[in-house]
């Protein structure tokens, strides 16, 4: 630590005496960054918050009344609020004794006051002070030494990066927190855990910078309690952040301790970066083989680096990435490691795909979300996983029609083969298909949709419609056969029975759909 008024008071060799304040008060161990000398009515210009000035007093005239209060208030006042550190006052110089107002200035407004005899030089307070600067640098960049050599062994441990983090905690007396690229805690065997009281908000701290995509810095205060955080990585492909908490403002010293931490810290995690992505080119190949079939080949190939693929029965969940965000990667690289390959992702182009069991699926799905649109398929087996991709797709895309975070395919699936065409918007091809009738009907005033309609609506029973409609069963044929002449359909089959079913439906739901806007 820098020197103190107390440091100064300690020496028999200056002999200076405390006047203001009372001994033991905690301004006296307030560091003191330099001192100097000065008898100037006003030596703010000359000074820096922090200093020790030292006076002889020449600027008070010996023939002034010594209770001229307001000239000791307004001298006082100039370096109480230039953050002066102390005033040490020499005697049997200029003065024979302290000024009393002087004295009641400084106490009034808490100013250290120290009497300094005439038998001690000014030079004197200022050597010792620079002396003990001197040492304090000298010491500082001694401990860095001893600092770096610590992390330097520390970082060729076999556990290396718990090993520098552990030293980095040790050497600065404070906590260190490490965060992955998806700003979630890394827990590290050895090292203190971040403070129960305020994780949430550090954790939020580093996404937010971790979402910006650019290296930085900051020094924050969380809930009363300081704390440093710097992201690593290169910009634009961060790979995580580091905290420092309940720590001191960082001098020089231990800021290349951080440094070199943040250095050894961003290697490591790179040279983990290209490992990840020859697992993720390896991941696109075992997706690849499952689609294809070929199960036993996949699991094979997933035991020796993963440890297992997802058990049946699963789901599949896809979403659209044309640019996937390293830290979703690196999200579900750790959600697959924590979950030892329960949950199995692959990207297949611009499509994402996660694998995973009920017990795991809202873990993904929370992830997911925050990243975009996605669609969930039915539960299904491996080895209908073809079909399953197919449904999540479907989802997917329904997902972003309605501009919702995630669509599972059972919401598509409820209304059968006529609810998946609807969600592909068939209304518009119903209508093309039935448009030909619709002229007809309104050039010719003729009524062969209405017709067509009462006779699916019946089942395509020809009495029970013909006696609905009040028409002989003879002239409801040749109307339906008309109609059948009119779109192109042969109307005897049931292909095209159902084509025009489906569209008279779509063409309902869509007249129903306008009336009610």
């Amino acid at each position: 630590m820098p020197p103190s008024l107390n440091v100064l008071l300690r020496s028999r060799a200056l002999k200076l005496r405390l006047v203001v304040p009372d001994a033991g008060s905690a301004q006296l161990d307030e560091p003191i960054s330099w001192v100097h000398s000065s008898d100037l009515e006003d030596p703010t210009p000359f000074l820096d918050a922090g200093q020790l000035l030292l006076t002889d007093g020449t600027q008070f005239p010996v023939d002034v009344p010594r209770d001229a209060k307001a000239m000791y208030d307004e001298y006082v006042e100039r370096l109480v609020e230039h953050g002066i550190a102390g005033l040490g006052f020499a005697t049997q110089v200029i003065h024979g004794t302290l000024p009393p107002a002087l004295e009641d200035a400084c106490r009034k407004q808490g100013l250290p006051l120290l009497e300094v005899p005439d038998r001690t030089p000014f030079i004197a307070i200022i050597r010792m002070v620079a002396d003990y600067l001197a040492k304090e640098e000298h010491a500082r960049a001694e401990w860095s030494l001893q600092a770096q050599r610590a992390i330097s062994r520390a970082a060729l441990r076999p556990d290396g990066l718990t090993s520098i983090l552990g030293e980095l905690e040790r050497q600065l007396h404070s906590w260190v927190a490490l965060y992955d690229a998806a700003g979630n805690y890394v827990r590290m065997p050895r090292n203190r855990p971040v403070p129960s009281d305020i994780a949430g908000d550090v954790t939020a701290k580093v996404r937010n910078a971790l979402d910006l995509g650019t290296r930085s810095a900051s020094h924050l205060e969380i809930a009363g309690q300081s704390v440093t955080l710097q992201t690593l990585g290169r910009k634009g492909s961060l790979r995580g952040a580091l905290v420092l908490g309940a720590i001191e403002p960082l001098d020089p010293a231990r800021t290349d301790i951080v440094n070199s931490v943040i250095g050894l810290a961003s290697l490591a995690l790179e040279q983990a970066r290209t490992l990840d992505t020859a697992r993720r080119h390896l991941r696109a190949g075992v997706f690849e083989q499952l689609l294809a079939g070929s199960t036993d080949v996949a699991v094979r190939t997933a035991r020796q680096v993963w440890g297992q693929l997802p058990r049946d029965p699963l789901f599949v969940t896809a979403s659209r990435q044309e640019n996937p965000a390293p830290n979703l990667l690196e999200a579900l690289e750790l959600l697959a490691d924590d979950y030892r390959g329960a949950v199995f992702y692959a990207l297949r182009g611009d499509l994402l795909v996660v694998l995973a069991g009920r017990q795991h699926q809202d873990k993904v799905l929370e992830l997911l979300q925050r990243h975009g649109a996605c669609g969930v398929s039915s539960e299904t087996a491996m080895e209908a996983l073809r079909g399953a991709l197919e449904e999540a797709s479907r989802a997917q895309r329904r997902a972003t029609e309605l501009g919702r975070a995630a669509v599972e395919f059972s919401e598509l699936s409820d209304g059968g083969m006529l609810g998946l065409l609807r969600e592909e918007k068939a209304g518009p091809v119903a209508r093309g298909l039935l448009q030909p009738l619709i002229a007809h009907d309104a050039a010719e005033q003729t009524e062969l949709l209405a017709t067509v309609r009462e006779w699916l609506a019946n089942d395509c029973v020809w009495d029970k419609t013909a006696r609905r409609l009040g028409v002989h069963r003879h002239t409801l044929r040749n109307r339906v056969d008309a109609a059948g002449r009119i779109l192109g359909l042969n109307l005897d089959g049931m292909r095209d029975r159902l084509e025009l079913f489906a569209a008279v439906q779509f063409l309902e739901e869509r007249q129903a759909g306008n009336r009610g806007k």
